[in-house]
């Protein structure tokens, strides 16, 4: 009767941590589809389109590490309603700003006055993304060792339904107004608001609680070198790092690549995104905890990367006679692999970690994959015009080998705590 108790306990904070996840992945997933639609009526750059993008990565970097020291020092949820708060903001500025009809209103020469908006709504969106981060100490803090990687399943499935929403809901809602799949988005920021205010308790006792650092440590340089220069986690984070600019880079110009390559229509494209979240879904909603049992987290780390090798190595093949095959096929490898990596990767980080300063590593790691998608989707970018547009799947895949190196290569068959 107490494990019932218990279980119907966390109920709510599972579902909280889902939800902010859940919005930070569709707040992403519904409207980077949609952005060079939006921007029509400003410009039509690529770079502008790309530094847009990108900015959300960026700021995200910039306040990973001291969204997760505010957590560590004053607790999870004011940090979590205050992030979600700005998400909110962001979203409906963003929303706002494509909204209106800027050339009835003001001269050609202005009209970058409304491009400025959406930058600023980017970076405060970005600077929310802490959600993420914080989310995942909640994770953390109400699961054991033991079953932490089962427990860090939730973030693939959010990331996973997020794929299967986000890009579905954009095309379909798109369809009545270019503007309408945006303040969608802003919509579900709002109940993820209602729900983090009314419903989720407070994880992180006041016994756990840790002061907060120095001003040059919340720097996310100084954060990264600090985590770097732990010889037992350096290994693991650098590798976490790799992993997501290689995966988020190829991934940035996979549907350009598509279009250019095999003519395909965006409807076609984003199906790509829908086997990915049904993929993720399958993997981290149900299976992950049985394949973590039966082989523990660095096997399947090693497993999955394997798996999305394969799958880079298989889209360069595809070509106009056996594209749709080819390219679902190894979507679906990708996602394969990808839902295997993604928790195991971080519950093998997350063992090694005091239990009072989870929240400022785990804030790190979220700083480091924005980072690595910044990165990534640059250098993909880079590598696609002018070194050719099979080129990042090929180099993708020499990241993920080096990936391998370094996880194989670190000695992982100890749970003790070596960070302090």
């Amino acid at each position: 009767m107490h494990d019932f108790v218990q279980k119907r306990s966390k109920v709510p904070t599972l579902l909280s941590a889902f939800i902010t996840l859940l919005n930070d992945r569709l707040g992403e997933t519904i409207v980077f589809p949609l952005l060079p639609f939006l921007l029509e009526q400003f410009t039509n750059s690529g770079s502008t389109l790309g530094l847009l993008a990108g900015t959300y990565a960026i700021s995200q970097f910039t306040v990973a590490p001291l969204i997760g020291a505010l957590s560590d020092r004053f607790g999870r949820k004011p940090v979590i309603k205050i992030c979600v708060i700005g998400s909110v903001i962001g979203l409906s500025l963003f929303a706002l700003t494509i909204s209106i009809h800027w050339q009835s209103i003001l001269p050609n020469a202005f009209i970058g006055v409304p491009l400025l908006f959406l930058f600023l709504a980017r970076v405060i969106d970005g600077i929310s993304g802490g959600t993420a981060a914080t989310a995942t100490a909640i994770l953390a803090d109400i699961s054991t060792p033991e079953n932490r990687a089962k427990t860090f399943g939730l973030i693939g499935v959010a990331f996973g339904l997020g794929f299967l929403l986000g890009p579905g809901l954009g095309t379909s809602l798109a369809k009545f107004s270019i503007t309408f799949p945006v303040w969608t988005a802003t919509g579900f920021a709002i109940l993820n608001l209602i729900l983090v205010t009314w419903f989720l308790p407070e994880t992180h006792p006041i016994s756990k609680r840790s002061k907060l650092p120095r001003k040059r440590e919340l720097n996310p340089i100084t954060q990264l070198k600090i985590v770097f220069q732990n010889r037992s986690l350096r290994p693991l984070c650098f590798a976490f790092f790799l992993f997501f600019m290689a995966f988020n880079g190829f991934t940035a110009i996979l549907v350009l690549y598509l279009k250019q390559a095999f003519d395909w229509s965006p409807e076609l494209a984003s199906l790509t995104f829908v086997v990915v979240g049904v993929v993720a879904m399958i993997i981290q909603g149900g299976l992950i905890g049985p394949l973590v049992n039966r082989f523990g987290e660095l096997k399947l780390t090693l497993t999955g990367i394997g798996f999305v090798m394969v799958g880079c190595l298989l889209l360069p093949s595809a070509n106009m006679d056996n594209a749709i095959p080819t390219v679902f096929s190894a979507v679906a490898i990708l996602a394969l692999g990808t839902g295997l990596v993604t928790p195991c990767l971080r519950a093998l980080v997350s063992k090694r970690l005091n239990t009072n300063n989870q929240g400022a590593i785990l804030g790190s790691l979220q700083g480091l994959q924005s980072l690595g998608t910044f990165i990534g989707a640059a250098m993909a970018g880079f590598s696609y015009d002018f070194l050719g547009y099979k080129s990042p799947f090929f180099g993708t895949t020499a990241l993920l080998a080096i990936v391998i190196t370094l996880i194989s290569g670190n000695k992982l068959g100890e749970d003790k705590d070596l960070y302090n």
